[in-house]
C-alpha cells in the first residue's frame, strides 16, 4: 500500500468523526510517529510505499482511531511543555492549556528562591509535577491522585531521568509499601476529599490544581473521544455541586500552603467568579482570575 492511499482511507474513516483539518493532522501525526517520517512525505515521495509490517500497524490503529479512541492513547504518549508524557486511558490527556498554568507556577517558584516546596494534587499523569521538578531542579515536587493507576502511570515517566528521581508513596492510612526513593518526586496516594495526610517537608511554597470540573450535564456538548475514553473519575461533577474539588483544595491549601506561598489551580470557564469567591471565602488573599489561549477564564490564582 502507497503511503498516500494510507491517508486517503484514514481521512474517510475520521472525517465523520473530526473536521477534516483535524482528521488529517491525526492521521499525518499516526504515520509521523508510526514510520519515522516526515508529515509531508505523502507529497514529497508519492511513491513512498508501506511494508506489510507497517501496514499492518496502521490499519490496526486506524481501526482503532475511527472507533473515537484519542491519538494519544493509541501513540501512548502525548506532548506537554516540550516533554513526552506516558498517558494511558487511566489519565486524562494534558491539554496545551494546563501549559499556562505551568508558566504562571515557575514564575513564582523562580522568584522564590532555592528548592521550592510544590503540592500537585490529583496529579493524573503527573505531567504537572514532572514540569516543575524538571524545570526547577532542587525542587521538592510531591503529586497526590487517589487512582492507583493513575500514580503507576505517573511514576512510569521515563524522559530524561534514571529510575532513583521518582519515589511511590501512599497516605498513611493506605499503609501500601513505599517503593523507591527520591529527593525530586514523591507521588502520594490520597483522597483530596478526606483530610490532608502528614507531609514530612511541612507546608509547601506552591500548591497547583488541575481536578475535576466538568458539570454532568456538560457531557451533551463533549465529544465521544473524550467522554467514551478518558477517565471520568478525573473529568466530571455534580451539577449541585460543582466546587467541590475546589473546596477541597481550598481546605488543604489552608493545612498546608505556607504563609507568602501561592495556589494556582485550573477551572471551569462558567465558574470563574464562583471559584474565585470560594477560595475569597476561604481566607485567602490576592484572588484573582487568569485568562487562557482564547480570553476565557481558565485558572483562580490565591495567596496565604
Amino acid at each position: 500500500m502507497l503511503l498516500r492511499d494510507f491517508l486517503k482511507e484514514g481521512m474517510s474513516r475520521l472525517e465523520p468523526l473530526y473536521p477534516t483539518p483535524e482528521a488529517r493532522d491525526i492521521i499525518l501525526s499516526l504515520c509521523e510517529s508510526r514510520l519515522g517520517i516526515g508529515r509531508y512525505t505523502y507529497a514529497t515521495d508519492p511513491g513512498y510505499s508501506l511494508s506489510v509490517e507497517s501496514s499492518q500497524v496502521l490499519t490496526e490503529d486506524l481501526g482503532r482511531l475511527a472507533a473515537g479512541e484519542p491519538l494519544q492513547y493509541v501513540l501512548g504518549f502525548s506532548d506537554f511543555y516540550g516533554r513526552r508524557f506516558n498517558v494511558t486511558p487511566d489519565v486524562l490527556i494534558p491539554r496545551p492549556e494546563t501549559e499556562i498554568l505551568c508558566d504562571e507556577a515557575l514564575k513564582i517558584a523562580r522568584r522564590h528562591g532555592s528548592a521550592p516546596k510544590v503540592l500537585d494534587l490529583c496529579t493524573g499523569s503527573g505531567c504537572i509535577a514532572w514540569t516543575m521538578a524538571l524545570e526547577i531542579p532542587d525542587a521538592l515536587v510531591y503529586g497526590v491522585d487517589i487512582s492507583e493507576k493513575a500514580l503507576e502511570v505517573a511514576s512510569g515517566q521515563d524522559f530524561h531521568r534514571s529510575p532513583s528521581e521518582v519515589e511511590v508513596t501512599v497516605s498513611e492510612r493506605s499503609r501500601r509499601p513505599v517503593s523507591e526513593r527520591s529527593r525530586r518526586v514523591v507521588l502520594l496516594q490520597a483522597d483530596i476529599l478526606q483530610d490532608p495526610p502528614h507531609f514530612p517537608c511541612g507546608t509547601f511554597d506552591l500548591i497547583l490544581s488541575n481536578p475535576p470540573y466538568v458539570m454532568d450535564s456538560q457531557k451533551k456538548e463533549m465529544r465521544p473521544n473524550v467522554l467514551e475514553y478518558e477517565p471520568s473519575i478525573a473529568l466530571f461533577v455534580p451539577d449541585d455541586d460543582p466546587l467541590v474539588f475546589y473546596r477541597a483544595v481550598a481546605r488543604w491549601s489552608q493545612a498546608l500552603l505556607s504563609s507568602g506561598g501561592t495556589g494556582i489551580v485550573e477551572i471551569n470557564d462558567l465558574l470563574g467568579e464562583r471559584t474565585r469567591d470560594l477560595f475569597l471565602s476561604s481566607g485567602f488573599k490576592d484572588v484573582s482570575i487568569l485568562k487562557d489561549f482564547s480570553g476565557k477564564n481558565r485558572f483562580v490564582k490565591f495567596a496565604r
